[in-house]
């Protein structure tokens, strides 16, 4: 494992200092999941939530949180993003279980990698997925939230597993 670079000798946090880094190409993609039940399943999929398009709604609200996460997370650097994709598939499970998968995809090119960004992304989306939905039932379930892939940058290339 490599040190931590959020903290000083002290044990201060600090915001890691990416002046001397290079410029590269930076991509990350997250995913996770929100688990509903088959009534909103089927109203997603028919567009008839009274509060309009729901994965329409998500997809602008993960884009705009991509680009405020400088603004969420006290120690990331603002990035400058060159491109920004939310996606999302509705999925039936086993034992009749309901879900929607939400892929973020964020590109830059700077000196510190996306992956907050992306996970970020994510996230809010499936929020607004839920803020949207939950007039029709609250046990609705956000989970397996993670980073998929990143690339760039010193620490290279990575894959989950």
């Amino acid at each position: 494992m490599s040190e931590l670079t959020h903290f000083d000798s002290e044990g201060n946090a600090i915001m890691v200092d990416v002046s001397e880094k290079p410029v590269t190409t930076r991509i990350a993609v997250a995913t996770g999941k929100i688990y509903v039940c088959q009534e909103i399943f089927e109203r997603i999929q028919r567009h008839e939530i009274a509060k309009g398009d729901v994965l329409g709604v998500a997809r602008l609200a993960g884009i705009m949180a991509t680009k405020r996460t400088s603004e969420l997370i006290p120690l990331c650097h603002p990035l400058p993003l060159t491109k920004c994709e939310v996606n999302f598939e509705l999925k039936e499970a086993e034992s009749a279980l309901y879900y929607i998968e939400a892929t973020c995809l964020v590109k830059t090119d700077g000196k510190t990698g996306v992956e907050m960004e992306a996970l970020t992304g994510v996230q809010i989306a499936l929020l607004t997925i839920y803020d949207m939905c939950k007039a029709i039932d609250k046990s609705m379930l956000i989970t397996d939230v993670h980073l998929v892939s990143k690339s760039g940058g010193k620490s290279g290339d990575f894959r989950w597993k």
